[in-house]
């Protein structure tokens, strides 16, 4: 059996990411409104931006939460397969933790 983890672009202009083992199915239930306390729900209409297809429920699971904790950039980069764009906002997302933990210690009293 195949999963599948995928990033739907919200008629809001927001992504929404979920993991499923019938794409189509869960498309159509996104599409056609099925729950309406989904966050999709009142975001329609709504269009598949990315999936990927992956072999184990964990994995899926794990990409999407993953990606869930992403920036809306980074996010954009991997729909449009730039990964190098990844490569480089992990980089400046590092440098600037790096950078924001360096203040607090010299902040703090020895």
């Amino acid at each position: 059996m195949s999963y599948y983890v995928y990033i739907l672009k919200c008629s809001d202009g927001s992504y929404y990411t979920g993991s499923t083992n019938d794409l189509s199915k869960r498309l159509w239930e996104h599409r056609e409104g099925v729950n309406p306390a989904a966050y999709t729900f009142s975001r329609r209409p709504l269009k598949l931006a990315w999936s990927e297809e992956v072999t184990t429920y964990h994995e899926a699971l794990t990409h999407e939460r993953q990606i869930k904790g992403w920036s809306r950039a980074k996010k954009e980069a991997l729909i449009c397969g730039d990964f190098k764009g990844i490569h480089e906002i992990v980089k400046t997302e590092r440098k600037r933790r790096e950078t924001k933990k360096k203040k607090i210690s010299k902040q703090l009293p020895p």
